[in-house]
């Protein structure tokens, strides 16, 4: 059985994990190190995207201000 065809859910906290990541050899070493990078790109990905959207809003309250349409109006 495949360990992506795997569904466990166990309590570990974070020493425990490194505890047993540890243990493996070293070649699954490596392929733990790649599926934490596809992780965490996706994850940074993700939250860049939210960032955009979240701020677009509470930018668009400043710019939408009748003072912001007086400053500008000149250029």
């Amino acid at each position: 059985m495949e360990a992506a065809n795997l569904n466990i859910n166990l309590p570990l906290n974070f020493n425990q994990v490194v505890d047993l990541v540890r243990q493996l050899p070293y070649n699954e070493k490596l392929k733990l190190r790649e599926v934490l990078k596809k992780e965490t790109m996706q994850k940074t990905e993700n939250n860049n995207i939210l960032t955009h959207f979240a701020s677009e809003s509470v930018l668009a309250k400043e710019w939408l201000l009748p003072e912001e349409d007086e400053a500008w109006k000149d250029l």
